[in-house]
């Protein structure tokens, strides 16, 4: 199946634009050009019953968090923190903000959107410690945030897939807090022998494989860091009590063979995984969503996905 059309369009229109080699490019620079580039993408109109901005006071440091009350429903809520995508690098409260409204109208549940620390700035563990900390305060303060810790998960997308996945394995680790599910969009998670998505899809479908290794070189501090567990799961020693999972790649997407893997790898230690890959669609289609509607089918899959699993933990 070719590219969706609607989003081989906007593709198009991307490729003709002259290129700044990445290398040139700083990552306050790139960060300019991507919220430049949300604000010219039709998003999703998803108005909420409420919106709030927080902050938590974590040890050492303070993590912003935007707090999505559903339309439907009464408290105390099923929980879901959510991670956003950009590569550790790129992203904040702002370039998820659709997302977090659908997800949490959809699916009937408290959004938490986390802007964990951005790299370079703040490089590898700090987005890892931020996760799972963050969710941590936020299961430990339910109360404040109107959620019943019985019925919280972890999402995100991309980046923010990876830090979800970690944060499940950190919470298995620690024994607490517990997680009922994680939805991962497109996730990043490692790989132990390079899958073909990586070389089929490395130009001209958005994220490129020398965007990657952009993303890369200001997130981890050495090659080294990348063979560790919390920074690609599908190396974790053992990763078997982890929480059910919804994963959904797309056919265009360097990351498509890395999210079917930890699908599979999940199921050969008993997690129960919900996989789909979408044949039309390319990395990032949750920010497509207001102007793709297959996009926007994806991500109401994986919220009714989210929504079922909230449901069986009563």
């Amino acid at each position: 199946m070719p590219v969706n059309p609607k989003i081989q369009f906007f593709l198009d229109k991307l490729n003709a634009l002259p290129k700044t080699p990445l290398d040139e490019i700083t990552p306050e620079a790139y960060r300019a050009m991507e919220t430049e580039s949300i604000k010219n993408l039709p998003q999703l109109e998803e108005p909420v019953k409420k919106v709030e901005d927080r902050v938590l006071k974590l040890k050492g440091r303070d993590i912003p968090v935007r707090v999505y009350t559903p339309n439907k429903g009464t408290a105390p809520h099923p929980g879901l923190v959510y991670y956003h995508g950009g590569g550790w690098v790129l992203g904040d409260l702002e370039s998820h903000d659709a997302v977090c409204r659908f997800l949490a109208n959809t699916a009937s549940c408290v959004v938490i959107s986390v802007d964990y620390r951005l790299a370079p700035e703040s490089k590898f563990p700090a987005a890892v410690d931020d996760a799972y900390d963050s969710l941590e305060w936020i299961v430990e303060h339910e109360e404040e945030f109107a959620i019943d810790r019985s019925r919280i998960a972890v999402g995100g997308d991309s980046a923010g897939g990876n830090l979800a996945a970690v944060a499940c394995i950190i919470a298995k680790e620690r024994k607490a807090p517990e997680i009922c599910h994680q939805l991962l969009l497109y996730p990043s998670t490692g790989f132990k022998e390079e899958p073909p998505s990586l070389k089929e899809n490395a130009e001209g479908y958005f994220l490129t494989a020398e965007s990657m290794e952009w993303f890369r070189k200001h997130y981890f501090n050495s090659d080294d860091d990348m063979l560790h567990p919390y920074a690609s799961p599908i190396l974790y020693h053992d990763l078997s009590g982890l929480p059910s999972a919804t994963i959904l790649t797309a056919q265009y997407d360097p990351l498509r063979d890395v999210g079917k893997a930890y699908a599979e790898q999940l199921e050969v230690n008993g997690v129960n995984v919900v996989y789909k890959n979408y044949e039309d669609l390319i990395h990032g289609f949750a920010n497509f969503a207001g102007f793709v509607p297959e996009a926007k089918d994806a991500l109401e899959d994986g919220a009714r996905s989210l929504e079922k699993a909230f449901a069986s933990s009563k």
